[in-house]
């Protein structure tokens, strides 16, 4: 590319970047991720370090945020509030320590703060004798918007400061730099409320939060869950170290972030925040990276700026959760009760450092409430080992070449019409003969929550189906040595040991074979409190609805559902066939209740477990005489949270369920003793 052409192309790159900036900070209505604005941001940068006579007055580095929105007066901040320059590695904190290092010596003795970047809008608080007189949005840094009404509302900032250590004097003049936001639980209650009243639901909270502050109606601001957390002050501060402005603004009454920390030196900061990213999915606020400031504010200040980032702080930026791609398809999934689940096909992106290709649609309603279309630019998002999910498209950039996606009338599979249940959101494969459901059963069948045949995967039982060697899941039982040695990979061990992994199955208890029989609605936990009332399965086929249903913990759907599986034919053959092989497991009780410690206390668990197994913690709890759901609702007590947790976790907070860790659960036991 020649000299002209590479600063045509940095020209537009700039365009670009303008109407990302404005997009963001005044529509609130941003068409890429923030890991593709960064990207951006970062090409900008690398062409004015090769070529500073270019930069123009207007770059975007030469600023912070966009012109403030027409329709709001203007304000005037007493001093910049400025945005921080980004750092993604270690190795970019390095870097930073070491160009400011060389600016002062002081650098390299002196202490950090570690902040989260909350992902919100930020404001900045005027008080005067205590009193607040006006609210105001950063704007482009230096002339912001006054939101003064808006800011009125929100419960958390202060109307008159409370000062909770009387001994304190306010500065005549106060301002206060903040965050605004909706905390996570806050925006689920949100749009659960906008969807039962039939209306538009929200994409994420953070846009919902800055398009509420810049809402004319402060009526309306009134009725949205925001809420301000404080970590500077920009005019009036006595304090002379971060550390100590965060304590004297928690002393004063204003909400601070109770995540941050102080370092003692640069290494110990770099110790430190390691931990960080494990706040993002425990904290009840959105954060995107971790703020890390010097401590000193001489120091700070004395360190100057680069373009119109301060030198003294530096914001490390997480790996990107929400990015936005191409929905290139949409497929659709068989399970092995016959639901139909739609998903996503991407052009494939990077969300995290894990390249990303397909993702979940949950459903086809919400393909129609999100108005989905194939070929839209969609916004994806992927949140510790949750599956991708698509949260919605970006509709201002439809080109009319995006295609609505209508639920097949036929199933993928097997070609048979499928059907939806009114009242339910799933579309069904009524072909119980389909082999994708076959797969699936046997799949679950042989799992290790089923019966547990150890070495038995799913590409083997593909192979056992398509060559015709099983119809169902009691056909395993009655498999040959000669059966196995047919298929591709199988030599005698390899049979041999899957042989004795059938056989031994035989051996699970009957809270197993529940399971693995894949009766819609009963997991684990269910199957246990089956086996527990009945002897076998004689007497669970038996069952009436009512017998079911008396079950703590059944309801009428569930007692319909073991009841009307047991009277089909087909799953009855099945039953013959398996206590004909001898797979016909009797009651058994595993825990036996040691201690009524727990007892009338219900307790769900989610998440990674370091101290106990996933069975272990279930004997624990039932040997201390509590009981264990596999779902959360409104009569659940305790939620056990182990690391990374699920929409468990999600439901739990929005029920104000209390939520405990392993730990708290053994010293409840320990409490008593």
């Amino acid at each position: 590319m020649d000299i002209q052409s590479e600063k045509t192309a940095y020209q537009a790159l700039i365009k670009e970047i303008h109407f990302h900036n404005h997009r963001y900070h005044v529509l609130d209505g941003p068409v890429i991720s923030d890991y593709e604005f960064d990207q951006l941001l970062m090409r900008l940068h690398k062409i004015e370090k090769m070529h500073p006579e270019w930069i123009p007055p207007d770059s975007p580095t030469q600023r912070s945020g966009a012109a403030p929105a027409e329709r709001f007066e203007k304000t005037t901040h007493p001093a910049s509030i400025l945005s921080l320059a980004n750092a993604f590695s270690e190795e970019d904190l390095r870097d930073w320590f070491n160009r400011i290092s060389k600016i002062d010596e002081r650098v390299r003795d002196s202490e950090f703060v570690l902040e989260p970047k909350i992902d919100g809008l930020t404001v900045v608080l005027h008080y005067h004798k205590g009193v607040f007189v006006q609210g105001a949005t950063r704007g482009n840094g230096e002339i912001g918007e006054d939101i003064t009404k808006n800011i009125r509302t929100i419960k958390s900032a202060p109307l008159k400061i409370p000062v909770h250590e009387k001994s304190l004097d306010i500065p005549e003049k106060l301002v206060v730099r903040a965050e605004a936001y909706i905390a996570k639980s806050d925006f689920l209650r949100l749009n659960e409320r906008f969807a039962k009243l039939g209306e538009k639901t929200y994409q994420n909270p953070r846009n919902t939060a800055a398009g509420s502050l810049r809402l004319l109606d402060s009526s309306i601001v009134a009725e949205r869950p925001l809420r301000i957390l404080t970590y500077t002050v920009v005019a009036g501060n006595p304090k002379t170290s971060q550390w100590e402005t965060l304590e004297y603004l928690r002393k004063l009454g204003f909400p601070v972030a109770n995540v941050s920390e102080k370092c003692t030196s640069f290494e110990d900061m770099l110790l430190k925040i390691k931990k960080w990213e494990a706040y993002r999915d425990s904290l009840d606020y959105e954060i995107d990276g971790v703020v890390i400031k010097i401590n000193d504010l001489k120091i700070a200040e004395n360190l100057g700026f680069a373009g119109k980032d301060p030198r003294g702080a530096i914001a490390l930026k997480f790996p990107a959760q929400e990015v936005t791609t191409r929905l290139l398809d949409i497929g659709v999934n068989v399970g092995r009760t016959g639901i139909l689940t739609p998903y996503a096909i991407l052009d494939p992106v990077e969300i995290g450092g894990v390249i990303v290709k397909q993702a979940t649609l949950h459903n086809f309603d919400y393909i129609e409430e999100k108005d989905i279309r194939i070929k839209d630019r969609v916004l994806v998002k992927r949140a510790g080992e949750v599956i991708p999910y698509i949260i919605g498209p970006i509709s201002d950039v439809r080109t009319g070449e995006e295609e609505v996606f209508l639920p097949p009338d036929l199933c993928p599979t097997c070609g048979k019409p499928v059907e939806s249940v009114p009242n339910e959101v799933a579309w069904y494969c009524v072909n119980n003969s389909c082999p994708a459901q076959i797969i699936r059963n046997i799949e679950h069948f042989v799992s290790k929550v089923g019966m547990d045949i150890v070495g038995l995967g799913i590409k083997i039982v593909k192979q056992l189906v398509e060559f015709g060697l099983i119809k169902d899941v009691a056909d395993l039982y009655g498999l040959k040595k000669s059966d196995l040695l047919k298929l591709d990979g199988f030599a005698e061990k390899k049979a041999d040991n899957i042989l004795l992994a059938i056989e031994e199955s035989k051996t699970r208890p009957l809270s197993n074979l529940v399971t693995a029989l894949g009766i819609h609605g009963i997991g684990e936990i269910a199957a246990e409190e089956l086996a527990l009332r009945f002897q076998d399965l004689d007497a669970l086929s038996s069952a009436k609805n009512a017998d079911i249903e008396s079950i703590d913990g059944f309801g009428p759907n569930s007692a319909d559902a073991v009841e009307n599986w047991f009277a089909l034919e087909e799953n009855r053959n099945v039953l013959k066939k398996l206590s004909a092989f001898g797979v016909w497991p009797e009651s058994k009780t595993n825990a036996v209740v040691t201690k009524k410690t727990f007892e009338g206390l219900k307790f769900v668990v989610t998440g990674t477990l370091s101290e106990f197994t996933r069975d272990g913690i279930k004997d624990f709890i039932k040997q201390n005489g509590g009981k264990v759901s596999d779902s959360v609702s409104a009569k659940t007590d305790y939620l056990v949270l182990g690391e990374n947790p699920g929409s468990k976790y999600e439901k739990a907070q929005t029920l104000g369920v209390k939520v405990i860790s392993e730990l708290e659960l053994k010293t409840m036991t320990e409490d008593e003793n």
